[in-house]
């Protein structure tokens, strides 16, 4: 195929024009984009981002930052995700674009709480640290030179001058380094966490700063502009708030799961109700086993306990019959008797399975919608053990359950950090005897599953369980979306629809 002269004039033009918008693939999110884009689009940058800043989430727990395994395994979600992951390197616009445009429809998700806005914070400081030490000190210094923070390097004679002090003032630097290495001047309000810990050498209000030592400062200054870009984000959001397209999708995202729905299981009725008591102690994850438990114990569950453990139980196979009967069992146990059971909670049930109301099909509650909503109160025992109990009775309940107190003491780490889906996943290795589950957890149905294919030794394994990190979407060819059509993910209507049903029985 050949352009004409004019044609390969314009084509020139609009490649200049890309370059000029992305000149960096690595930038400091100070501009928003003012294009325009589908909700298609829209979401599928967002959730892709998600799932980027979950894996980040995930490795920094898992494995020292600067290790080869960490480095290796962010890009490769980088190049799945399609993202730029060579900073500066190549000349990717759409890589760019994307990266752009879905950091600001993140920003615009999670600056709606405090908790939202420090996860969103550390994670992309986390993958802005990434890029930038993977630049070549050539690329570093053209990037510095971008975002204004050109510092000014020392020239040979004040260095040869200041040698000794700096050898002395910088850890792991001797005279032979000192000579190797560039140091800048840089002001000490700018190198106060260096200052603080000792790394550089003062002298007149400046502190002499190696260049290997300079990503500390662009961190700072990046986390000082994004923090503040969060907050006043955070101030803007009444004016987001009115568009009924959007604020939907934007609650969606901040609470998002981004896995399979278990909305449709090939195992349904392939578990017996004999068999739950066994399945609750080693397939069970921690917030279900305590409600099988307080259930066991106390012959009933308040509202909250019953919607997130009964969708759970039909998420892994439980048949309508089958829960109608498990309950009714259960709750007559106690002070229900089975004609008020009948006309108080079999509706609710039959209604969870589609079968009542407006007849929809609900999914179970995801990890992040159990640990975002719905605390529980006295008397409840719904939630995320890891995030909603008290530590010292969370380390008793897993005393209780054998787990070494090695494992324990990394659980409640892991808490204290507020990573409470890797406490969770923790959990699952110390109590299934693994080193790395290989796997990120994100919904109690996935945690079931991975547990049966594990002590099963892979017989169970289900095709919809085969892909358990890819987002379910449904297909949409639409370039934009009026109100009642703008989620186009399973989770969300499903979300929506949960109003609903809640709104039926809030009954204890």
């Amino acid at each position: 195929m050949e352009f004409s002269s004019r044609a390969r004039q314009k084509h020139a033009r609009l490649a200049g024009d890309r370059r000029e918008q992305y000149p960096h693939s690595l930038q400091f999110y100070l501009e928003p984009p003012t294009e325009s884009i589908s909700l298609v689009e829209f979401e599928s940058f967002a959730i892709d981002r998600l799932r980027l800043l979950k894996v980040i989430e995930n490795l920094g727990v898992s494995y020292v930052r600067s290790s080869d395994v960490y480095k290796a395994k962010l890009e490769l979600e980088l190049r799945k995700l399609k993202f730029p992951y060579r900073a500066l390197a190549e000349d990717d616009y759409e890589a760019r674009r994307k990266d752009h445009i879905s950091h600001f429809i993140l920003r615009l998700a999670y600056c709606q709480s405090e908790d939202l806005r420090r996860w969103f914070l550390q994670q992309e400081m986390d993958l802005f640290r990434y890029r930038f030490n993977e630049l070549t000190e050539s690329l570093m210094q053209k990037f510095l030179e971008h975002v204004n923070l050109s510092f000014e390097a020392i020239g040979e004679d004040l260095k040869n001058e200041l040698a000794n002090e700096l050898s002395v003032s910088t850890p792991g630097f001797n005279l032979t380094k000192v000579k190797e290495q560039m140091f800048y001047k840089v002001g000490l309000a700018d190198a106060v966490d260096l200052f603080r810990a000792r790394r550089v050498f003062i002298k007149d209000g400046f502190a002499y700063v190696p260049f290997k030592e300079i990503d500390v400062i662009v961190l700072n200054n990046y986390r000082t502009k994004l923090s503040k870009a969060l907050a006043l984000t955070a101030r803007s959001l009444p004016s987001i708030q009115s568009d009924e397209r959007l604020q939907p999708l934007l609650n969606h995202l901040s609470h998002s799961y981004v896995g399979p729905d278990y909305s449709v299981e090939k195992n349904t009725g392939k578990i017996s109700l004999d068999q739950i008591d066994a399945l609750s102690v080693k397939s069970f994850p921690l917030c279900m086993r305590q409600l099988h438990r307080a259930l066991r114990d106390s012959h009933h569950l308040r509202h909250g306990g019953r919607m997130q453990y009964g969708l759970f139980l039909k998420g892994i196979g439980l048949t309508l019959e089958q829960a109608l009967e498990f309950w009714k069992k259960e709750f007559i146990r106690g002070k229900v008797d089975a004609d008020k059971f009948d006309k108080g909670y079999a509706y609710s049930i039959r209604h969870n399975y589609g079968k009542e109301g407006k007849r929809t099909d609900y999914t179970p509650y995801s990890c992040m919608k159990i640990i975002m909503s719905n605390p529980p109160s006295q008397g409840d025992y719904h939630g995320c053990p890891f995030r909603h109990s008290d530590p010292e009775l969370l380390k008793q309940k897993l005393q209780s359950y054998k787990i070494p107190p090695s494992g324990i003491t990394q659980v409640l780490e892991l808490v204290k950090g507020m990573h409470y889906q890797l406490a969770c996943q923790k959990y699952f290795e110390l109590t299934h005897d693994v080193d790395d589950i290989g796997f990120s957890l994100n919904h109690p149905n996935q945690y079931f599953t991975e547990s049966q294919k594990l002590l099963n030794g892979g017989r169970e394994v289900k095709k919809e369980f085969n892909n358990s990190g890819n987002f379910q979407q449904k297909n949409n060819s639409q370039e934009s979306i009026n109100s009642s059509s703008t989620l186009t993910s399973s989770n969300v209507k499903a979300d929506t629809e949960l109003e609903g049903l809640e709104a039926y029985f809030t009954e204890d």
